[in-house]
């Protein structure tokens, strides 16, 4: 008797718990709008949804209700020293959040019942992922967890209530999404088997080269970025602190400091370090605005501690722009310094001055790492290459 055939299913009934403000997350979750599959998102923050989501909730966890709601083009508030203020709301839902789990847990467990997805996609482990684990404790709906870049460096060992929840939701996930090969052994490490499967994709789905392409003739011009904004894992002192040590050497330097605008700690670093003719601090920009300030520019500063792979070094990269990045493993699957990039000890100022005064003056380095460079992106980052195996290792799941 012939064996009957089973046609492969169209679409897919996916919900994503994730930031929806997240440009990361939504440059994902994009590909299966446009694809047409009934997309939920539970968001963790409150933001603008799409108007194509099968349907959208907003569920705070670990005190995520207390952050403004997004607003696209909008700069960040007046505000105070960043770096401390975000290290303690970070302690504070570090220590205190996970408490606050189980109820919003209670209240996600009727919606994924409700919406019986073929597959649930929680974006980040803290706090998606635990909330995703305790709500399908005894729901068998598969379970994809995404590793973001600081989850096991900065937040599992941060508490033993946050360890807990970490190895629990790497438990009871079915399967790994990374962004870097290091992050699943250390998921390995804390808890995730190694007989179950892990895909190892650019976080935002990878990078769109029809926005972000370098321009047509290399920058003459000695022109810096730092896309990153102000993070508390970010080390932007040391960036700051190298900018007059580069114009010791390239007085006509400039930096584009992008998301700084409005940052007052930005604001003295430049004033006390006598440099404001040389430094951009720019507000918020789009993805099409970022891929101008990256072809504008030779070098691609990204000072932080530690990371998995930044969607900003890949969108640098594309552009062409030499990187001066943080010597951490997560960035060596990409750079290897001295040939397509440069990395450093990011809390050095000298190191990185040395390190951006070299990119600027070595036109060969430049030319090298921007063909080694561009020619990565397209073989291993390319978005609908990328989205496309993610919706592979989906259907692997559901």
């Amino acid at each position: 008797m012939d064996q009957q055939i089973v046609p492969r299913r169209l679409f897919l009934r996916l919900l994503f718990i994730a930031d929806g403000r997240s440009p990361i997350a939504l440059n994902w979750i994009r590909y299966f709008l446009d694809r047409g599959d009934p997309v939920h998102l539970v968001s963790t923050f409150d933001c603008e949804p799409d108007p194509r989501f099968a349907s959208y909730s907003f569920l705070p966890a670990a005190f995520s209700g207390l952050k403004a709601k997004a607003n696209p083009g909008q700069t960040s508030p007046k505000r105070g020293n960043i770096r401390p203020a975000v290290q303690l709301r970070t302690l504070v839902r570090q220590w205190f959040g996970p408490l606050t789990l189980q109820a919003s847990a209670r209240r996600l467990t009727p919606l994924i019942e409700r919406i019986d997805p073929d597959l649930v996609h929680a974006m980040r482990i803290p706090y998606e992922g635990m909330l995703g684990a305790l709500a399908l404790q005894s729901n068998k709906t598969p379970l994809l967890t995404s590793i973001w870049g600081n989850d096991f460096t900065l937040h599992a060992p941060a508490t033993p209530l946050m360890g807990r929840l970490t190895r629990q939701a790497l438990q009871r996930s079915d399967g790994l999404h990374s962004d870097c090969r290091r992050d699943v052994r250390l998921a390995q490490d804390w808890g995730f088997s190694s007989q179950k499967p892990a895909i190892v994709l650019p976080g935002a789905g990878g990078i769109q080269l029809d926005i972000f392409f370098p321009p047509h003739e290399p920058v003459s011009a000695p022109v810096v970025i730092n896309p990153r904004g102000m993070r508390a894992y970010v080390n932007n002192a040391a960036f700051f602190k190298a900018i007059p040590l580069v114009l010791q050497r390239q007085p006509q330097a400039r930096f584009l400091c992008a998301a700084m605008q409005n940052e007052p700690q930005a604001r003295r670093w430049v004033e006390q370090l006598g440099v404001e003719a040389n430094v951009d601090l720019l507000p918020s920009q789009t993805r099409s605005q970022m891929a101008d300030l990256f072809r504008a520019a030779r070098v691609a500063v990204s000072p932080s501690n530690h990371d998995g792979t930044p969607n900003t070094l890949l969108e640098a990269m594309a552009c062409g722009c030499t990187p001066v990045a943080g010597d951490l493993e997560s960035i060596r699957e990409w750079i290897v310094s001295g040939e397509n990039g440069l990395l450093v000890d990011p809390n050095d100022p000298d190191a990185l001055a040395s390190a951006i005064l070299l990119a600027l003056d070595q036109a060969e380095l430049a030319e090298r790492a921007r063909s080694i460079n561009t020619g990565l992106i397209a073989e291993r980052a390319e978005y609908h290459s990328v989205m496309r195996r993610a919706e592979a290792f989906y259907r692997s799941l559901s």
